[in-house]
């Protein structure tokens, strides 16, 4: 299977200089990535919202070796709040927040992160959005889960992420509905051994149809995150059997991608977010949709062959 070995390939320095250097990368790059400066990823929520769709801005960079890193990203959010605001785009816009970026892998990476994560979260409340904390690979779900449930403490409508390939999942989903939380559900898009995940795919789409059921039973706000036409079938058919309207939940997809799919489930009166990632260190984030679609490999491989 190639997306194990991509996986690999995103934490090798020599592999990212390769890709940074080819010739047909910056066509593929800007096909997932909205831009590098706030200026690029404002016009792209302004246009979005003009088409009914919600947006989940990301800045990408979480390979972080510094607190001064930590503090550069907790600001970089703080300057697209800002944007945001004067814009009056904070309803259209909520933020996805890697935690690693904040500092989480750093010495005292837990309490540096819930520090320079609270601002971030409490200047989107005060423009009316929140904050959904990506999850990353399975070691730093506990922490993540611990300053979850810390900031919610204050501010309820703090999301976070949960991976169906992880065997942990389904109980962190019961308790996460149980509580109300804001949850998005997605597959997993990082390189996990077989002694914590699932690693073949039909296990991974069962488990993540059981893990969707618990959340459209509980009490809390599902997140739909898939581009599989059948899971969201089958995401659509959960939310009418357990009642809900459609405000209750929303799908969430990846920018670049099924651009016709996201308009066709808003032009039927779904909620319907992008996930929108901008910035200048986009390798990490770049190689794991490389990692997640073979068809995005063979994308890249074509644009770097034609522009050689």
């Amino acid at each position: 299977m190639l997306g194990p070995v991509i996986l690999a390939a995103s934490r090798s320095d020599k592999m990212r200089r390769f890709v940074s250097a080819a010739p047909g990368t910056k066509q593929v790059v800007d096909r997932f990535i909205a831009g590098e400066t706030v200026d690029q990823v404002v016009a792209i929520t302004e246009d979005a919202a003009a088409k009914g769709l919600e947006v989940t801005l990301d800045v990408v960079g979480e390979d972080i070796t510094t607190r001064e890193q930590s503090f550069a990203a907790r600001d970089a959010y703080l300057e697209l709040i800002g944007r945001l605001a004067e814009l009056g785009l904070g309803e259209r816009a909520e933020m996805s927040v890697k935690l690693s970026m904040f500092g989480q892998a750093l010495e005292g990476g837990h309490e540096l992160a819930l520090a320079n994560v609270r601002p971030v979260v409490e200047a989107a409340a005060a423009i009316g959005t929140t904050v959904t904390l990506d999850a990353e690979d399975h070691t730093t779900l506990d922490s993540m889960f611990a300053i979850h449930e810390e900031l919610r403490k204050d501010f309820p409508q703090t999301g976070c992420v949960i991976q169906s390939y992880l065997f942990r999942t389904e109980d962190d989903a019961r308790r996460l509905a149980a509580n109300g939380s804001r949850v998005r559900i997605v597959k997993g898009a990082y390189k996990e051994p077989a002694e914590v995940a699932y690693l073949d795919k039909a296990e991974i789409d069962k488990a993540y149809v059981r893990i969707l059921k618990i959340l459209m039973e509980g009490e809390g706000y599902p997140m739909i995150g898939s581009h599989d036409p059948r899971l969201i079938a089958i995401g659509q058919e959960l939310a009418r059997r357990a009642g809900r309207k459609l405000d209750e939940y929303e799908f969430q997809m990846l920018y670049g991608i099924r651009s016709d799919e996201h308009l066709r489930l808003a032009a039927e009166g779904h909620r319907m977010r992008v996930y929108t990632a901008y910035g200048t260190d986009w390798y990490g984030y770049f190689m794991r949709r490389l990692a997640e679609k073979p068809a995005n490999l063979l994308f890249f491989a074509r644009s770097i062959l034609t522009k050689g």
